[in-house]
């Protein structure tokens, strides 16, 4: 597991109104999932459960992602889908835009509703609904 110093060194990278935000959704994400594992993986903070990723942020060009890996499945109209499998997102442009109601009652799906990321290669890219 990943020192939360490292989570904190990344936001800390990041520039202007991205720092905040990184520093929010930090908040939000550990107060939802206290119990989590966490680490930096593929460079940017993931949060896991029983070694499955559940959600995690990346900074990218114009905007702050906040992506839960099995989202398309939490019936959320503000979450987007994203990439081929399962994966939903929310972006951010300043930190006044994080809502800390929504991102909490995702938190709670995110822990009841996976698809299981972790054996997605030993299953030749197959996703198995584990909850």
């Amino acid at each position: 597991m990943t020192d939360l110093a490292d989570i904190r060194s990344y936001n800390a990278a990041q520039e202007g109104a991205n720092k905040k935000i990184c520093n929010a959704l930090l908040k939000e994400v550990r107060r939802g999932l206290p119990d989590a594992e966490f680490k930096i993986w593929h460079r940017h903070p993931v949060w896991f459960l029983d070694g499955n990723p559940v959600v995690g942020y990346a900074v990218r060009k114009n905007s702050v992602c906040l992506l839960f890996w099995s989202g398309q499945s939490f019936d959320e109209p503000d979450l987007a889908p994203e990439g081929s499998f399962k994966a939903a997102e929310a972006n951010y442009t300043s930190a006044g835009e994080v809502d800390a109601k929504a991102i909490s009652r995702w938190l709670k799906k995110a822990r009841t509703i996976q698809w299981d990321y972790k054996n997605i290669v030993k299953r030749k890219g197959k996703l198995v609904r584990l909850t």
